[in-house]
């Protein structure tokens, strides 16, 4: 048993930086990748970013490639977000695998929502002059 916690939610101006951390300590469920994902009203949940158990495999959606980044340590997987867009606007939630996505696939099937089983509550991210 399990919960998968975000922090570092917040609100920043557009061109600003936030860091978002994904609580994994102690999870002892079967995975192979974390994933970042988010949800801005009216619109559907989309990939951000993904990594493997490992740390030796990553991948980005194109929206966010160069300006945002994914970790991961033994206890945490962080998501720094630099050069922030008001479209970035949503509630960032992590999620873990269904022990399906190894490095092999990662890239191309990562960002799909539907390769993950596990979900945080999410933490809201709001980019606004």
């Amino acid at each position: 048993q399990f919960q998968l916690v975000e922090s570092g939610g917040g609100v920043v101006q557009p061109g600003g930086s936030l860091r978002l951390s994904c609580d994994i300590s102690g999870f002892t469920r079967g995975y192979y990748a974390i994933g970042w994902f988010r949800q801005a009203p009216g619109k559907e949940r989309e990939g951000v970013a993904c990594i493997s158990k490992s740390g030796n495999t990553i991948a980005y959606a194109d929206s966010v490639k160069g300006r945002f980044t994914i970790s991961k340590t033994k206890n945490t997987v962080d998501l720094q977000m630099n050069s922030l867009k008001p479209e970035d606007t949503a509630v960032y939630y992590c999620a873990s695998d269904s022990a399906v996505l190894d490095e092999t696939i990662l890239r191309t099937y990562g960002l799909q929502q539907q390769y993950y089983d596990y979900w945080g509550q999410g933490t809201q991210v709001t980019v606004s002059s």
